[in-house]
C-alpha cells in the first residue's frame, strides 16, 4: 500500500487538473496500472486518527451502557431497547440535511467539525445524567452530532481517494476507527477494574478524548473541496440533482439497506444474550466490544480491497451472512468460551464488510455534486431501520424470550439477504461508477 502524505497520487500516476488532491489513479494511455496498488492520502489518515479518538470516547461509554442501564439504573430491556435504538438511529434525522449542507456549501470539513463538537459537548451531560430522561437527552445530542459529521467526513475521504480504491481508503479509515473502538472498551474495563462503580471516571475520560479529536480535526485536517477554484475560476457550478440520489441504482441501494437494517438489532442485545448463558461473557462483558472491534480492525482493509475487486454491493449484501451466523451462535444453547468468541468473530466480519463498504457504494452511484447527500441518504436509511430494529427487538424479547426472539430475527434475515441480492443484481458485481 502506498500512503501519500500530501494528498497526491503515487509518483507513477497523475492527478487530473482541478482535483485539489483527489487521487485519480487512471493510468496513462498505454501504461498498465500496477495491480494491487492503493493510495491513501494524509487526509484519510488524519480523519482516521480523529475517528480513533472519537471512538475511544464513544465506545468506552457504549461498552458499559447495557450494564449501566439495566444494572445501575435498574431499567427494563424495553427501556434499553429504546435507548439503544436512539443510540443507533437518532442520527438519521440530520444525516441527509448535513450531507446536503456539505454539498451545497462545499465546506465538508466545517460541517463535520460541528458534528464532532456537538458530540464532545454531549459528553459533559453524561457526568450529570442519572435517569432515563436525562440519559435519553444526552444520547440524543451525541447521536445528532454523529449524524452531522458522518457524511461530510466520508465525502472528504472520497474527495482525496481514487475511484478505483474507494473501498481500500474506507477500509484504512475504518481500521484506525476501530483501533479506537477496541481501546475504548478496554479503557472502560480497566477503569472499572481499578475503580468499582467508576462510571463517572469513564464519562470524564470519554470527554477528554472527544475534545482531543475535535482539536485535531480543526487544526490538521484540510478542507478539501470539490472544485479547485484556482485551477478553474470560471467553471460553472453543476446543478445539484436530487434525482441521482433518489432514483436509479441509488433507489435500490436505499431499499436494500433499509430491509437489512430492520434486522440488525444491535450489538448490545447480542451481548446481553451471551451474558445470560455464559459466565465468561458475564464476567468480561465490556471486553465483548473489544473482541468485535478487533475482528473489525483486522478485516476492514481486506474487505475494502475485496469490495473494490468483486463489487461493493456484493460484499455489502453477503456481509450480512456474518450477522446471521452471529445470531445463530448467540441463540444456540452453548455456554463455552469458544462459542462466545465465534459470535464476536462473525459480528466483526459483518461490520468490516458493510460499514465503510456502504459509503463507498453510495459514492460509486452518485456524482461529486451529490456525493455527501448520497452517502447521508444511505446512512440515514440504515440508522432509521436500526432504530426500529432495536426498539422492536426489545419488545420481542419481552414477549417471546431471548433465544426465541433471536431465532425469529435470524429466519427473517435469511429471507432478507436473498431478496436484497436479487434487488442489487443489476450492479452486484460492479466496481465502476454507474453515473455519467
Amino acid at each position: 500500500m502506498y500512503i501519500s502524505f500530501n494528498n497526491k497520487p503515487s509518483p507513477d500516476e497523475a492527478a487530473e487538473p482541478g482535483d485539489n488532491g483527489s487521487a485519480d489513479l487512471a493510468a496513462e494511455p498505454g501504461v498498465k496500472r500496477p495491480r494491487g496498488l492503493r493510495t491513501v492520502s494524509s487526509t484519510v489518515i488524519t480523519l482516521g486518527i480523529v475517528s480513533m479518538l472519537t471512538d475511544i470516547s464513544s465506545e468506552s461509554v457504549s461498552a458499559i451502557l447495557p450494564l449501566y442501564i439495566t444494572g445501575v439504573l435498574g431499567l427494563s430491556t424495553i427501556a434499553f431497547g429504546v435507548i439503544d435504538g436512539l443510540y443507533q438511529g437518532v442520527s438519521a434525522f440530520v444525516r441527509i440535511a448535513a450531507g446536503y449542507a456539505s454539498d451545497r456549501s462545499d465546506q465538508p470539513k466545517w460541517i463535520a467539525f460541528i458534528g464532532y463538537g456537538l458530540s464532545a459537548i454531549a459528553r459533559v451531560g453524561l457526568l450529570f445524567a442519572t435517569g432515563f430522561g436525562a440519559l435519553t437527552a444526552v444520547i440524543t445530542a451525541d447521536r445528532i452530532g454523529k449524524g452531522i459529521r458522518t457524511a461530510p467526513r466520508d465525502s472528504l475521504i472520497t474527495a482525496t481517494s481514487s475511484p478505483d480504491s474507494l473501498g481500500a481508503s474506507f477500509g484504512v479509515h475504518r481500521t484506525l476507527d476501530n483501533i479506537g473502538a477496541a481501546i475504548g472498551p478496554l479503557l472502560a474495563f480497566f477503569i472499572l477494574l481499578l475503580i468499582p462503580d467508576g462510571y463517572e471516571t469513564i464519562f470524564a475520560a470519554s470527554l477528554a478524548f472527544a475534545i482531543i479529536g475535535v482539536a485535531i480535526l480543526g487544526f490538521f485536517v484540510p478542507n478539501t473541496r470539490r472544485v479547485d477554484a484556482a485551477a478553474a475560476p470560471k467553471a460553472p457550478r453543476k446543478k445539484f440533482a436530487w434525482g441521482i440520489v433518489l432514483r436509479g441504482p441509488m433507489r435500490r441501494v436505499l431499499a436494500g439497506a433499509g430491509i437489512l437494517g430492520l434486522l440488525t438489532i444491535g450489538d448490545g442485545f447480542v451481548y446481553l444474550v451471551l451474558q445470560s448463558r455464559s459466565d465468561f461473557a458475564a464476567q468480561w462483558f465490556p471486553l465483548l466490544y473489544v473482541g468485535t472491534n478487533v475482528v473489525f480492525l483486522a478485516c476492514a482493509i481486506p474487505m475494502g480491497r475485496l469490495a473494490d475487486r468483486v463489487g461493493r454491493a456484493r460484499v455489502f449484501v453477503f456481509g450480512h451472512v456474518g450477522l446471521l451466523a452471529a445470531y445463530v451462535v448467540a441463540a444456540l444453547p452453548l455456554a463455552d468460551i469458544a462459542s462466545t468468541l465465534l459470535c464476536l468473530v462473525f459480528l466483526g466480519a459483518f461490520y468490516a464488510a458493510t460499514d465503510g463498504v456502504l459509503a463507498a457504494l453510495a459514492a460509486q452511484l452518485t456524482t461529486p455534486e451529490t456525493r455527501g447527500t448520497g452517502i447521508a441518504a444511505a446512512q440515514t436509511v440504515v440508522a432509521v431501520s436500526r432504530l426500529v430494529a432495536a426498539s422492536g427487538f426489545g419488545l420481542l424479547w419481552f414477549t417471546l424470550g431471548r433465544e426465541q426472539s433471536m431465532y425469529v430475527v435470524a429466519g427473517l434475515l435469511v429471507v432478507a439477504v436473498i431478496a436484497v441480492a436479487i434487488l442489487f443484481r443489476p450492479f452486484l458485481s460492479s466496481t465502476r461508477s454507474l453515473i455519467t
